[in-house]
Parts: C-alpha cells; structure tokens; sequence
C-alpha cells in the first residue's frame, strides 16, 4: 500500500473515529436531556491530541481544517435564518437591548480578563466570547418549556437577532485589527471602515445578484444544482472576505443572508440542512479535540470569575435597558434571565478566530469551551427559573 493510500485511509480511519465518539455522546446527551452540542464538544475531548493516555486519532492535525469547513457551514446557516426583511423588521427596543448588554457583557468580561493577568487580545476575545448568548440553543430551551411562540420569548429571540450582527460583525473588526499585531485607535477604526465597506458593499451588491442568481438555478428544477449554488455562495463569499483580511465567518453569515432573500430559500435551506448539521457536529467535536484540557485546573478561578462576571453584567444591562425602552417588569425579567446564560456556536467561533491570525494564545479555546459547557447547561435552569420569577407580582403597587 502506498504512502499516499494509507494517509488517506488514515483520514476516513479519523474521521469513522470522531463520527463514532460523537453519536455516543450525542446519544448520552440526548437521554440525559442535554444539548447535543455538550456531547460534540466532550467527543471532541475524548479523541483530541490533549486527552491522555492514547491518541485515538492519527491526523490530529486535520481537526483545524474540519473546524474550518464546520465554521462556514453553521455561519452559513445562522445566515440563512436572518433575511435582510427580518433584519429590517427587528424593532428598536431589540436594538438598544442587544446594544447595551453585548457591548456591557464585552467590556466586564475584558476588564476582568485582563484584572486576572490574561493578554490584551487574549481578554478581548474572551470578552467577545462571553457576550453572546446562542440563538439556537435559547430557542431550543424556550421551544421545550413550550413558551417560544409567546410575546416574551419573541422579545428575547429579538434580541439575540441583532446580538449575532453585532458579534459577526465585532469579530471581523476584533481578527483584522489582531493581525497588525497591536491595538491603536488609527487601527480600530481602519479595520472598522473596511468592515462596513465589506458589509455595506456585500449587501448592496449581493442582493442584486445572489437571489437572482438561486432563483435562476432553482427553476432549472434540480435540486441539486442548487446545492452546489448554494455552496458556491458560501465558500465565495469566505474566500472574500478572507483575502481583505476579515473573518470567513463574516463571509459565510453574509452569504446566508444573500441566499435568504430568494423566493427559493426555503427549498435551499432544506438542501443545505444535512449538511450543516453534519458540519456542525465535525466543527463542535473539532472544537472539543483542540482544546488543551490539561490547562483546565489552571483556570479554573478565571473561569468561575467569568462565568459570574457574564452573568451578572448581562441580566444587569438587559433588565435595565428593557426597562429604560418601556418594557413590562415581567417581560424584562424573563428577558434578563434567558438572555443571562452567554456562550454557545458563537462563542466557540470567536475563540477559533483569536487562534487564527495568531492573536490569542492555547489558554483560550478551553477557557471559552469550559465555559460555554457550564452556561449550555445553565441555561434551562435559569430559563425556568427566569418564567416564573416573571409571573410573581411585582413588589410595587403601580400597575403595568
């Protein structure tokens, strides 16, 4: 067998290893009425590089293309979920809320990180990391408690709309001022021009051709020319804004929100689902497998002082700017708790966009992934908790 044969055999060999770790987990998960994403990122840490006593995989190496790939297909799909008329539809109060609490939630977490001896890159991206809170699993939580269709959780799903902008948006801004390799306002707001030019350019172009252009490939009637159309979009778009030095996750967000505004979306989004849900598993065991575990009890009080600082910092801004934009106590009570358990997808692209232009050290990833486990599993409990606090009457007489 030749030494080009048996690499690859090595690589399907690898790749039947991670997808069996990852069904068992996801199986474990599943009966234990967990998120599935809990049981990638621990099949990811049963078959990395860090766990001892015996590497299960040959290729280890592989794991940063997989996550690579895993990165454009979720982004791809969180964009497919956002049109640019749902962008437009999202209301000011949801605006002012995302605002208050993602840009509160940054800099507390950034301040502590940096309180606690962690670099400048290092706490902002931790910061970043810290300050969103998941879309998905958020509805997943409320769609279990039976509540998503009602005007509250319309108000929380909202907000996490923007909140996604905002962090797509801030990692872009956060990876192409990394690469100069020190922060300066001349830098910051460089780096923010071309954001907005690449947005701004992207959609404006975009929408003129990009519907069009699914549209034309779908009345062809094959559906599977549309998936490769679809993906074309995808790994375009990556591949542009890579090369004007932002993220390929901003790319693939933008090439979802392109193909979303075709009269065929709903026909590529079902194309596209299988493989984004194989894709995102592979990017979350991907995640797991690159973290070095063993730095864990070394960052263990950081890890405790963060997870208080997002929680605190997110319930306090969201519960306060909700008020400040006229909403009920109760809704801005249950707002402010199902908003307050951060971390998620998100929260795991960030990390990996720190280690890709080599602006955040190993201590990241496994900072930001023991702290998406904890608050991923936080989150019913604080959800629930959130609901009811919200029906007892409040302590003042007035009325709302």
């Amino acid at each position: 067998m030749s030494a080009v044969t048996l690499e690859a055999v090595q690589v399907i060999q690898d790749l039947a290893i991670v997808m069996i770790v990852a069904l068992a987990m996801a199986l474990l998960s599943y009966k234990l009425r967990q998120p599935l994403i809990l049981g990638y990122v621990v099949a990811g840490m049963i078959v990395g590089p860090y766990t001892p006593p015996v590497n299960l995989l040959s290729h280890p190496d592989i794991l940063n293309l997989f996550a690579e790939i895993g990165i454009v297909f979720l982004l791809f799909a969180v964009g497919l979920e956002y049109p640019i008329a749902r962008l437009r539809s999202v209301g000011r109060r949801a605006i002012v809320i995302a605002l208050a609490e993602s840009l509160g939630t940054f800099a507390a977490g950034t301040i502590v990180a940096l309180g606690l001896g962690l670099s400048e890159f290092n706490s902002l991206f931790v910061g970043l990391a810290v300050s969103v809170t998941s879309t998905i699993l958020l509805s997943q939580a409320l769609e279990e408690m039976g509540v998503v269709r009602g005007s509250d959780a319309g108000v929380i799903l909202g907000i996490t709309v923007v909140e996604d902008v905002i962090v797509v948006s801030a990692l872009a801004i956060l990876q192409s001022v990394a690469s100069t390799g020190h922060l300066s306002v001349l830098g910051i707001l460089i780096s923010l021009g071309l954001v907005i030019a690449f947005l701004v350019g992207a959609i404006v172009l975009g929408s003129r051709t990009v519907p069009r252009l699914i549209d034309l490939v779908a009345a062809t009637g094959r559906t599977d020319l549309l998936l490769v159309a679809t993906l074309g979009v995808a790994f375009g778009l990556s591949i542009l804004s890579n090369l004007i030095g932002i993220s390929v996750a901003t790319g693939a967000f933008l090439g979802g929100v392109l193909v979303a505004e075709s009269r065929h979306q709903d026909l590529a989004r079902s194309r596209f689902a299988p493989l984004k849900d194989l894709f995102a598993a592979i990017f979350f065991v991907s995640m797991g497998a690159l973290m070095d575990i063993e730095l864990l009890p070394s960052i263990l009080f950081l890890l405790l002082v963060l997870i208080a600082t997002a929680f605190v910092s997110k319930w306090l801004t969201t519960y306060l700017a909700a008020r400040a934009t006229d909403l009920p106590r109760t809704t801005s009570t249950r707002t402010a708790w199902g908003l307050s358990a951060a971390g998620g997808e998100l929260s795991l692209v960030v990390a990996k966009g720190g280690l890709d232009v080599g602006a955040t050290t190993a201590v990241v990833l496994p900072l930001v992934g023991a702290f998406t486990i904890v608050m991923t599993f936080l989150r019913p409990y604080f959800l629930r908790y959130g609901w009811r606090a919200g029906e007892s009457p409040a302590p003042s007489s007035s009325t709302e």
